[in-house]
């Protein structure tokens, strides 16, 4: 969930800083020519009040006086200072292009283009509009012009022909600033959103690791409602009620399990007892009373099994350091001789591994699986077993050449009271499995099964080499 959460939040919080950072750049930008248009402006203002008192523009015979003449000889070194210090180009030209001043010497009025505009639009008497928004980018010159005025006609025009290269710098470093500031909100951003994630969701973890304790038979497991929005701390009391009503039923349910099996053995074993006593009565081989002690016998067999049940689903795990080779070598000797009596060859591959189990749960378990395994392999074949470490686990694998399952079986294998149909005149009541499931989950062990290459069962005892179950746990 976090990992969907989150890029929304980082991307609506973007769309938020694009958002301001966006027409705040745009607006640093005109801020900055609208500035620079300003001072023009203002410039060429000034050249036009010094303009105004020029003399009329002379004739050839009288050029020698107008170059005399103090006011126009003011405007020159105006314009000429002007260009030396700013580098802008500016001069007065009459209504003919004829120019009046201008710096330096060699510039004159453009044919086309911007300055032309802006000329002719200072002939009817008004200054050049604004020119276009000039960008970083673009290495465009700024051009203004306002008209000289003189008894009410426009006999000259100032023309000033900036470069940019100020200005787009300007405008580049504080573009940069922003970007700065965008990227240092935006990493306060990110961390705020991974704070905030962090909070909603760490109860939504608790949760879901709370429910998987209990799926896998951690009954006791509860939700520390701590932390989190009001409503995940609701769902959290919620659960914890639920969790603890579910226990108390499950509890009622393996009391009455393991309360019935009790109660019943009694009856049957004087029911058996009963029935040996009248079997001495009658002829030696009786089919009907070997076929109502069989049953007997079998009915027996499932109330103690349904008694181990019910107190595995309530055992408590006591993990400690254990040498899984060697207790499988151990399981592997012990029956040895049941395998050999059925002409099965048990063989194991146990290395010294060790990691955390219960031993005597752990033994249990491979008991019923050996046991399981001898019982279905054919005479002459052979059952595997062996131990390997795999990374943070320790595997114990039994291998069988028996009839083996279906892809459909193997997904049933474990279950209470499940047989498979081919296997149904085989003693066993089918709840060796689910009793040796649940042994090993208290340890936080589990149990796979899968298809032996070429023909049988491969069944796998996983051991974690670090403690993970809720049991409880003690040093080597």
């Amino acid at each position: 969930m976090r990992a969907r959460l989150l890029p929304l939040l980082i991307v609506l919080m973007a769309a938020v800083l694009l958002a301001l950072g966006v027409p705040l750049a745009l607006s640093l930008a005109a801020a900055q020519q609208q500035r620079v248009v300003v001072d023009r402006i203002d410039d060429t203002a000034r050249f036009a009040a010094l303009a105004q008192f020029v003399t009329e523009r002379p004739t050839a015979v009288s050029r020698v006086a107008t170059t005399e003449d103090e006011r126009g000889e003011t405007l020159r070194q105006e314009l000429a200072m002007y260009y030396r210090v700013y580098g802008i180009r500016a001069g007065v030209f009459y209504r003919d292009d004829a120019p009046m001043a201008h710096a330096p010497e060699d510039w004159y009025l453009p044919r086309r283009g911007e300055g032309r505009d802006a000329f002719n639009e200072a002939l009817d008497g008004r200054r050049s509009h604004d020119p276009e928004q000039v960008w970083p980018w673009q290495r465009t010159r700024l051009v203004v012009a306002s008209p000289v005025i003189r008894d009410g006609d426009v006999v000259a025009v100032v023309v000033t022909d900036s470069p940019t290269g100020q200005m787009r710098s300007n405008i580049l470093h504080g573009w940069l600033l922003i970007g700065a500031g965008e990227i240092a909100a935006m990493l306060l951003a990110v961390g705020a959103a991974l704070r905030l994630t962090g909070w909603v969701l760490r109860p939504v973890r608790v949760l879901d690791a709370t429910t998987h304790d209990i799926a896998t038979g951690r009954l006791k497991s509860r939700v520390a409602a701590a932390g989190g929005p009001p409503e995940l701390r609701r769902l959290a009391r919620s659960f914890n009620e639920m969790a603890h009503n579910v226990e108390e039923v499950l509890e009622q349910q393996r009391a009455f399990v393991a309360d019935a099996s009790h109660q019943l053995r009694n009856p049957l074993a004087a029911l058996l007892l009963r029935i040996d006593l009248l079997a001495l009565e009658l002829p030696e081989g009786n089919e009907e009373i070997v076929s109502v002690r069989t049953e007997g016998k079998r009915l027996a067999q499932v109330l103690d099994d349904l008694l181990g049940l019910a107190l595995a689903e309530h055992a408590e795990a006591d993990l400690q350091v254990t040498d899984i080779g060697a207790l499988a070598a151990e399981r592997v000797a012990a029956w040895g001789p049941a395998a050999e009596a059925k002409g099965v060859r048990l063989a194991g591959t146990c290395p010294p591994t060790t990691a955390w189990a219960d031993a005597v749960t752990l033994s249990s378990a491979l008991d019923a699986v050996i046991d399981n395994a001898v019982k279905f392999t054919p005479s002459g074949a052979q059952v595997g077993v062996e131990v390997a470490a795999a990374g943070e686990n320790v595997t114990v694998v039994v291998t069988d050449e028996g009839p083996g399952l279906g892809d459909e079986e193997l997904s049933r294998v474990g279950d209470r009271f499940w047989r498979s149909p081919a296997h149904q005149n085989i003693k066993g009541s089918g709840l060796g499995l689910s009793i040796t499931r649940i042994l090993l989950a208290a340890g936080g062990a589990s149990i796979t099964y899968a298809h032996n290459k070429p023909r049988g069962l491969r069944v796998t005892v996983t051991i974690p080499r670090a403690s993970s179950g809720p049991g409880r746990r003690r040093g080597a």
